[in-house]
């Protein structure tokens, strides 16, 4: 296996009225390919942070950032820009999808914008919505969907452009237990079939459980 994802001593800081806050204090941490890692903490421990350095959505204070083996903390903006599309999928609470556009059509436009073409694209799409159950819904919008269903939309969609890295924040969140459970098991199972290195915030320890590997987050450290 090889490390998909790799934090090296990163710390981040901001000041707050004049006085400066220490979010992450030297953060070690590391994702291999097929590996799905659980990130635990409390609230405001800096999860978040973390997820968002991890996704080169935000820069560390100090430290090293490596994204399928490229160091992307000496990268420039274009660079990062390109890495995020092409090595990073994102999965969030909420699913942000596209309301004007049909299920297919939100898994399209993300190859679109990476240079795929319509047909490799819609045939790539409509695979992915099987994977996760919703062949069925490909011409269906957001609204006309569930909540759990527009999630494992957001979940395909966050794997379309075949990353090697998949970060995903409280993705069962606003779901209910049961919906929730179901998404999570498509999430585990879409995640291994593909081979793509995850870590996953949750404040679920009994899904953590369920995982390769659980790392706390703790005054700063991992």
């Amino acid at each position: 296996m090889n490390r998909v994802l790799e934090l090296k001593d990163v710390c981040h800081s901001f000041e707050q009225g004049g006085h400066r806050l220490d979010i992450l204090r030297g953060v070690n941490m590391h994702v291999e390919r097929g590996e799905i890692v659980a990130l635990l903490g409390p609230s405001g421990s800096g999860k978040t942070t973390m997820l968002q350095i991890a996704g080169l959505l935000e820069p560390p204070t100090t430290g090293d950032v490596f994204v399928n083996g490229i160091a992307a903390s000496t990268a420039n903006d274009a660079a990062r820009t390109t890495l995020r599309r092409d090595q990073i999928g994102f999965v969030y609470q909420s699913h942000h999808l596209l309301a004007d556009f049909t299920a297919l059509e939100n898994l399209m436009l993300p190859q679109y914008i990476a240079g795929v073409s319509k047909t490799e694209s819609k045939t790539r799409a409509m695979k992915l919505l099987e994977s996760v159950g919703l062949e069925g819904r490909a011409s269906h919008f957001p609204s006309q969907m569930s909540g759990g269903e527009q999630q494992r939309v957001a979940i395909a969609r966050a794997l379309v452009n075949r990353p090697a890295l998949l970060l995903a924040d409280e993705p069962t969140g606003n779901l209910d237990p049961k919906t929730a459970e179901t998404v999570f098991q498509v999430l585990l199972q879409t995640i291994r079939s593909l081979k793509v290195g995850a870590l996953l915030v949750t404040h679920n320890h009994e899904l953590a459980k369920r995982m390769d590997r659980v790392l706390e987050l703790k005054n700063g450290i991992v």
